[in-house]
């Protein structure tokens, strides 16, 4: 059953107005809550958060942003973020996203392809890094700061934005939120490129708003919830979470800062609603998993619970095992609810897909965790599993007005009001990703089942076709040999190439007191239990474990962790030939 509506009345038309609309519904409510200097917690109401929201959008316009004006933010996830955000959006001005980890190329590129008029940074190392890159952005004229002061001064802090909009009158500002129409454009987001420069996907308010409109009552969330956020906020995901939050009354809860914190923190912030990657999952899993191997017989008896463990999440539990259910629950299950801070009732996961055997080990502990799919292209989201509809192993139903279809050659398309008008300045990337009929070319492969669950199989580009004229999906075998817990990233080659290797990357803490020699025997495990399950011309023939894992700051992942295949295997070519030799 699909939970009511938890917004009483319409959604704002625009984003621009968002925060006066939230305001006017939950002035007094808890709207955002994060770390203060000294460790403790410090909470925004939607009144206060209008009224800061306000001032920086009055700043910007004594700046002489303008309406269609291009304002870019760099920063990690916090509630400055926010502000700028949806004051920028109030000015009628576009946001244009960039990732705190992005390269001085990739910065460069995003920064001068937007044409951005001003940047918003973090602090004055983010500052300075830009400053650095002014003789490429001549378009670039201001340049803000949310936290501390620049040495030069350059750099106008958040603060003092906000003393210079006062000279700018609030029926200015007023007036220009409300000229902004649905198709007028709200951010510029770059994808992350894995096959070359980012393109700018231009997404317009109405886009924004037909995904509110698919999903809002999917969501079971209302006043007195908390979302807790770690996401990066220049990413689509963490984005649609915060509006989705903030429409429904509820509170957004910030992480401290401190990605090896956040399992610490998630039992402190008590969350009702969480978004995450896989890999937090994962990682408790394996935890819980590794602590109860430990043990003689735990492991036998750690599957047993959760076996036990998804009959009463179904419903399915025979009153004779009620006892047994009862046990794991005081001895496991409910140490893992405590530990996500005992309130959580809906997590989100997208972006990779993840293990079934950890959703359920999740769903026997009572955490339901619900895979969805998206891409920038469709303003983040075409399909969902949500709690009135959900399969495991798929990412669910295509959204309310999201049509999808595959193609001859297993494409997934998708149609509908959410699907984004073009590329910035990219005729022919635009021509390439949508078809005369509006249909988006989303690069996946997929299929979908009799009950209109859809299932991503892969990746149209990454398809590898061996000199004996068999096409492989790596993705595929590259997942299955990742469920074991000692390896991080495998990456699949054989184009063109007789049979496939893989490249391997391990996890250092899974790892951690190993000698290489018993690190690749794991490392060969993993790899044999995964050419168990897939077809004979699939098995991975070799193996290199690579002497680390894959990073952002190398240029082998995107900000968002998806593997640039092509750079990793430029960098990699001597160990490929060693496997084929």
């Amino acid at each position: 059953m699909t939970p009511q509506s938890p917004y009483e009345s319409p959604r704002p038309e625009t984003l621009a107005v968002f925060t006066a609309w939230a305001a006017a519904r939950h002035p007094d409510r808890p709207a955002l809550r994060f770390r203060e200097a000294g460790g403790g917690w410090a909470t925004v109401t939607y009144a206060e958060l209008r009224e800061t929201v306000r001032r920086t959008a009055r700043g910007l316009l004594a700046l002489g942003i303008g309406a269609g004006d291009r304002v870019a933010i760099l920063a990690e996830t916090r509630p400055e973020w926010t502000y700028a955000h949806f004051a920028c959006l109030a000015a009628g001005a576009v946001v244009v996203p960039v990732y705190p980890t992005a390269g001085d190329e990739e910065a460069t590129w995003v920064l001068a392809d937007s044409a951005a008029k001003a940047v918003i940074c973090e602090g004055p190392a983010e500052a300075a890094r830009v400053e650095g890159l002014r003789g490429d952005l001549p378009e670039l004229a201001h340049v803000l700061l949310m936290t501390g002061e620049s040495p030069d001064g350059s750099a106008v802090p958040l603060a003092d934005l906000a003393v210079r909009g006062e000279s700018v009158p609030l029926d200015e500002l007023r007036a220009r939120s409300a000229a902004v129409r649905p198709g007028d454009d709200a951010e510029l987001v770059y994808t992350s490129g894995t096959t070359g420069p980012p393109k700018g996907c231009r997404l317009t308010h109405g886009n924004m708003g037909a995904v509110q409109d698919a999903t809002l009552n999917l969501i079971e969330g209302g006043p007195g919830d908390r979302t807790y956020l770690y996401l990066p906020l220049a990413h689509l995901l963490a984005q649609l979470i915060q509006f989705s939050t903030l429409l429904y009354g509820g509170e957004l809860c910030y992480f401290g800062g401190r990605i090896e914190d956040v399992v610490g923190e998630l039992a402190e912030a008590q969350p009702t609603h969480l978004p995450s990657v896989p890999r937090l999952f994962e990682k408790v899993y394996s935890v819980v998993r590794s602590l109860a191997e430990a043990a003689e017989g735990g492991g036998e008896r750690f599957d047993a619970a959760v076996a036990v463990g998804v009959l009463a999440a179904d419903g399915q539990l025979p009153p004779e095992r009620q006892s047994e259910y009862e046990a794991a629950d005081a001895s496991l299950f409910s140490l893992v609810r405590a530990a996500f801070g005992g309130r959580l009732r809906w997590a989100l996961t997208g972006g990779a897909p993840i293990d079934p055997a950890i959703l359920d080990f999740l769903r026997a502990c009572g955490i339901q965790v619900f895979e969805g799919y998206g891409m920038t292209e469709s303003a983040g989201v075409i399909s969902l599993n949500h709690p009135g509809a959900v399969r495991y192993g798929t990412v669910g139903r295509p959204v309310s007005g999201c049509e999808v279809k595959i193609a001859y050659d297993e494409e997934v398309l998708a149609r509908g009001p959410m699907i984004f008008p073009g590329y910035h300045a990219n005729a022919q990337g635009t021509s390439e990703a949508l078809d005369a009929d509006g249909w988006l070319h989303t690069g996946d492969l997929g299929a979908l089942d009799a009950d209109g669950y859809l299932t991503i199989t892969g990746r149209k580009k990454d398809l590898i076709i061996t000199s004996a004229g068999k096409n492989l999906t790596p993705s595929h075998v590259e997942r299955v040999i990742e469920r074991a817990r000692v390896v991080s990233h495998a990456v699949m080659v054989g184009d063109r190439r007789p049979y496939p290797v893989a490249l391997i990357t391990v996890d250092a803490e899974e790892t951690a007191g190993r000698d290489a020699g018993e690190v690749r025997e794991l490392v060969r495990a993993a790899v044999e239990a995964a050419n168990a399950e897939v077809s004979r011309p699939a098995r991975i023939r070799g193996f290199a474990v690579l002497p680390r894992d894959f990073s952002v700051e190398r240029g082998e992942l995107t900000p968002t962790l998806k593997v640039r295949r092509k750079a990793i295997l430029e960098r990699y070519a001597a160990e490929i030939e060693g496997l084929y030799r």
